[in-house]
């Protein structure tokens, strides 16, 4: 008699592991990331004394706890795939007593549903992205988390007056969009430019909403530039997609760029913009 679909589905020749299903979830895979780290670290890489033979290798879940200053039980559960709530704090402290690098650390609160606590601007320009801005052949600007202008390069300096050139006191984009008249007049279409800048900087800031510079810089404008208050609390949110950028320069006329954005992987939270011929 031929064999059912049913019995073929119903009693598989090789049923699955229930043990790699477990490992889809994400308390699973916090738990293998945390201990894989732990079993990496000896306890000389983290100044502790070698004490009694050891079983297994790397530290052990005390000494990560002692390290980090959190409950031996709380890191055993977490390490078991429990669903353990730790605050960002917590989760600093765990990185920092694992050695994690930035790209682990980031991956971590990625696993963990929070955000860095890490504090913004606490780590320096890497020189390759300062210097790939002058590298480039056309406008390009370096942005950090609040939009202040890190580096720019020569033909930023010559596009953007009232912003970048040597006679403008104010380096942030946002401030100088809406406080700056010459780069008003600069902009083509500025109040719909404008106020899509804002869209897109309420969608890039939200990671970091909570910094200090962060909320001074939205509230400062908010007090400052009724356009920029009637934008923000419009609550428009858009992608920075890039696309056709047009000027009124007033020294070379109309101008018209197609415009990219990237986010340096070595430099997190800042955005390398270009200006290429349209």
């Amino acid at each position: 008699m031929a064999e059912s679909i049913s019995d073929t589905f119903a009693q598989p020749d090789n049923p699955p592991d229930p043990g790699a299903a477990a490992l889809v979830t994400r308390e699973a895979v916090l738990g293998a990331f945390l201990r894989a780290h732990r079993e990496r670290l000896a306890p000389d890489d983290v100044g502790l004394p070698p004490g009694r033979r050891r079983r297994t290798p790397g530290l052990r879940r005390e000494e990560v706890a002692q390290l980090a200053g959190l409950s031996a039980t709380w890191v055993t559960w977490l390490e078991q795939g429990r669903p353990v709530a730790l605050s960002a704090r917590a989760l600093a402290s765990l990185a920092t007593a694992l050695r994690l690098s930035r790209a682990e650390r980031a991956y971590l609160f990625e696993l963990a549903g929070r955000r860095d606590a890490q504090p913004a601007g606490s780590e320096a320009v890497p020189s390759a992205v300062m210097a790939s801005v002058h590298a480039i052949n056309g406008p390009a600007y370096l942005l950090d988390r609040q939009w202040n202008a890190l580096a720019w390069n020569e033909a930023a300096a010559r596009l953007f007056v009232g912003w970048l050139d040597a006679d403008s006191p104010e380096r942030n984009l946002l401030r100088a969009m809406f406080l700056s008249a010459p780069l008003q007049a600069l902009v083509d279409d500025w109040p719909h430019r404008a106020g899509r800048l804002v869209a897109e900087f309420r969608a890039h800031s939200i990671r970091h909403a909570d910094d200090a510079p962060m909320r001074a810089l939205i509230e400062g404008l908010m007090a400052e530039s009724p356009a920029f208050g009637a934008a923000w609390l419009s609550q428009d949110v858009e992608d920075r997609e890039g696309g056709h950028r047009g000027f009124h320069h007033p020294a070379l006329g109309a101008l018209q760029f197609a415009q990219l954005t990237l986010w340096p992987a070595a430099a997190p939270g800042l955005m390398l913009v270009m200006l290429l011929p349209a």
